[in-house]
């Protein structure tokens, strides 16, 4: 029942939100993209905050941590800049929390015989151990997020999902 309250509020709240843009004098407001662009953001952050609290906090792991921490499970050894691509910050950003997993020895760093500049990021044992422990309990919070939906309503949200995403790659 709270969790109905609270969808209930925060639908009144964007209506709200939506008849006030209304009033502002702001030229040709697309009110959709708003309220597109607010659930978004909401709901990455619900998931984010979610996750780190009943999941990655077992392990002092940030999202990007934990981000980090499942590509290199996925591709074993990355590159610095490619682990940023991926995790979509910068390699400044990406750097640190790469710092902070050779900390917890979750991983290794490793310089390009070649090319001094590439540095490469390989998982440890103890790192895939962490990912492999993890990874059931993080995964059940990703399919709560579709509970309710049927296939055909996934497979339309993860097609206008990836175009969202091709928008802000091109721009």
């Amino acid at each position: 029942m709270e969790r109905f309250n609270t969808q209930q509020q925060l639908r009144k709240e964007e209506h709200d939100t939506l008849s006030k843009l209304r009033q502002m004098p702001v030229e040709s407001l697309n009110l959709e993209a708003i309220s597109i662009a607010t659930n978004l953001y909401r709901s990455a952050q619900r998931l984010r905050v979610k996750m780190e609290t009943e999941v990655l906090s077992s392990y002092k792991l940030s999202w990007t941590a934990f981000s980090i921490l499942y590509d290199l499970w996925v591709w074993g050894k990355l590159e610095t800049r490619k682990i940023a691509e991926l995790s979509g910050i910068s390699t400044a950003t990406a750097s640190n929390v790469i710092k902070t997993l050779e900390k917890k020895g979750f991983c290794s760093k490793s310089i390009d015989t070649r090319d001094r500049r590439l540095v490469f990021v390989t998982i440890t044992e103890s790192g895939k151990q962490a990912i492999e422990a993890l990874y059931p309990k993080f995964h059940k919070g990703e399919t709560e997020l579709i509970t309710g939906m049927t296939k055909e309503e996934q497979k339309t949200l993860t097609g206008l999902l990836r175009k969202v995403a091709d928008n802000l790659h091109t721009s």
